[in-house]
This record gives C-alpha cells, sequence and structure tokens, in this order.
C-alpha cells in the first residue's frame, strides 16, 4: 500500500497552514495552467495568500505525517478552488477533495480556466458540464472561464 492510498481529508488548521497551500497552490499551477507568464502566477500567488485563502471554507488533503498534498475550497455552494500538489496528482487526493465538496454540496458549481483542458476533463469525468463562459477571469484579467454544474 502507497501513501496515495492512505489519503486523508481534514479541514485546514488555519493561517500557519496557509504556507503549505501556497506551495500546493503554485506547483498545482505551474504543472497545468501553461497559458500563465510568470508575472501571472506570481500575482495570483500573492492573492492567494492574502484574499483567496480567507474567503473559503478549507479541506486539505493529507498523507502519512500529516503532511498536506492537495486541498479544496467552498463558499457559498460554489467549489472557489481544487488543487493537488504536482508530485500526487493522478492519485485519487483531487477525486476525494471533489467527492466531500459534493456529499456537503450536490448542486456544486465550479469555474475552470478554458485554456486549462485537464481540469476541464477532470470535472467533465466527474459529470460536471459547461452551463456558461465568460471571457475574463473575476480579476478581469483575459483568461477565459467556462462555469461547469452537474447534469441532472
Amino acid at each position: 500500500m502507497d501513501n496515495f492510498s492512505r489519503t486523508v481529508l481534514r479541514p485546514c488548521y488555519g493561517t500557519q497552514e496557509w504556507p503549505d497551500l501556497v506551495r500546493i497552490w503554485r506547483s498545482a499551477v505551474e504543472a497545468t495552467h501553461d497559458f500563465l507568464t510568470q508575472e501571472d502566477i506570481d500575482y495570483y500567488e500573492r492573492r492567494m495568500a492574502t484574499e483567496y485563502l480567507a474567503a473559503v471554507e478549507l479541506t486539505v488533503a493529507v498523507v502519512e505525517e500529516d503532511v498536506p498534498i492537495g486541498f479544496a475550497g467552498v463558499a457559498e455552494g460554489k467549489l472557489e478552488m481544487l488543487f493537488v500538489d504536482r508530485v500526487h496528482r493522478g492519485h485519487g487526493a483531487g477525486s476525494a477533495l471533489l467527492r466531500r465538496a459534493l456529499a456537503d454540496i450536490p448542486d456544486l458549481s465550479v469555474d475552470v480556466n478554458e485554456q486549462n483542458p485537464q481540469a476541464l476533463g477532470f470535472y467533465r469525468h466527474h459529470g460536471f458540464a459547461v452551463l456558461d463562459r465568460c471571457e475574463t477571469d473575476a480579476d478581469g484579467r483575459p483568461f477565459p472561464i467556462l462555469h461547469l454544474g452537474r447534469r441532472s
């Protein structure tokens, strides 16, 4: 049995854990968001640490020794973020985090960058479909966003 099969979900311990979550976020973004420049990543990283994490209820995926490998954040019925460290991608942590969010919020919605086909494929695999599209992200930056919801 490997570490990936022993993933446990728990609430975030608070702001003292945020540096680990930001590290996970950056690892995941660098692995999947090849349309972003380093300046873009740095911009969003600053916002992650100062605004985004504070705005959501966080669930953290950990392996042995309580080492965080991924996290999800929900707010007002929406999955605002789900990221898994690049080393741990593809081993079920993301699916476990999504299943937890769906158990808590059955009509969960999520936005994904149109330019991130891996995320779109992940959510489609879990029964989500594109409901709408915006030309820009929530900050008005030129990254088209797909609004997803579950098929009835």
